[in-house]
């Protein structure tokens, strides 16, 4: 018994320590990135390595990369991130995908909408539920091959300092007029979903539309203040949904265990539609 709790403890020790060493080098990414962010540079520009289906464009006033692929790929003097809470962990990206790349997501995911389901505890299987209003879809692990989704998940592990292995087929969602997503928690509470890959950790929640009225994602255990949340005033904090925009938080907190501070929640949308991608990543690898 006495042998079994010290391997216990020991383990819980290695996951703190892990996860306190991975928020460090992350905040000094991060300051790297604010460093870099706003240097001048030249106008539009194709960049290269992508097919003809899947062209990224540099926008005007931005750094020339070069023959830099890995900051291309990173968009890097374009990203610029804002911390809003340390507890529980969020970070907003300004710019993180490129409007080409919202609109691609978007292309591809429209004619396979369905409506959206939650995850049954039970069986891992996806069932219908009035908590989740939405419709969306999950590339296909062939489509996160494609250059320029394969682009996008380097991005997004970089940025969360995760490896693309420990993260899930990345899911596109569609919130139309009086829809939304209640409040809940991303981790899993069961022994079920914990079977491939382990507890979800983290997840990035890219914005893929522009002008659409309430559809705010709100953590109502951040911040000390109020805001809007479809079009109603409450406490906590949210984020409007901004096209290229991405939100990162997280689900565990620096102690290794589940933070319950990281419920979240979307919006009612009020007019309009709201298009996001989600990415959830995982404590190992997810097959």
């Amino acid at each position: 018994m006495a042998s079994s709790m010290k391997i216990v403890f020991g383990l819980l020790t290695f996951v703190t320590i892990g996860m306190i060493i991975g928020a460090l080098s992350q905040l000094a990414f991060i300051r790297k990135l604010e460093d870099s962010y706003g240097t001048q540079g030249i106008p539009f520009r194709r960049l290269r390595g992508f097919d003809t289906d899947s062209h990224l464009q540099l926008p005007r006033g931005l750094p020339h990369w070069g023959n830099d692929k890995e900051a291309e790929i990173l968009r890097l003097g374009y990203v610029k991130p804002e911390v809003l809470s340390w507890s529980p962990r969020i970070i907003l990206l300004h710019n993180f995908l490129s409007m080409e790349e919202c609109d691609y997501l978007r292309g591809v995911a429209l004619p396979r909408l369905h409506i959206s389901t939650v995850v049954d505890t039970k069986t891992g299987k996806g069932i219908k539920s009035d908590v989740r209003t939405s419709s969306g879809m999950f590339l296909s692990p062939e489509e996160r091959k494609y250059p320029m989704v394969h682009a996008i998940e380097k991005r997004i592990s970089i940025y969360s300092q995760i490896p693309i292995e420990n993260g899930e087929l990345i899911q596109i969602l569609r919130y139309e007029k009086n829809q939304y997503y209640k409040p809940h928690h991303d981790y899993f509470s069961d022994a079920f979903n914990l079977k491939r890959g382990g507890q979800r950790i983290a997840t990035m929640l890219m914005y893929l539309s522009d002008n659409v009225e309430g559809g705010e994602t709100y953590f109502p255990m951040a911040g000390s203040g109020e805001c809007s949340c479809g079009g109603k005033t409450v406490k906590g904090l949210s984020v409007k949904a901004i096209k290229g925009n991405a939100v990162l938080f997280w689900s565990m907190g620096l102690d290794g265990k589940s933070d319950p501070d990281s419920v979240h929640g979307g919006c009612e949308v009020l007019s309009g539609e709201k298009w996001s991608a989600t990415k959830w990543m995982r404590q190992s690898a997810h097959n």
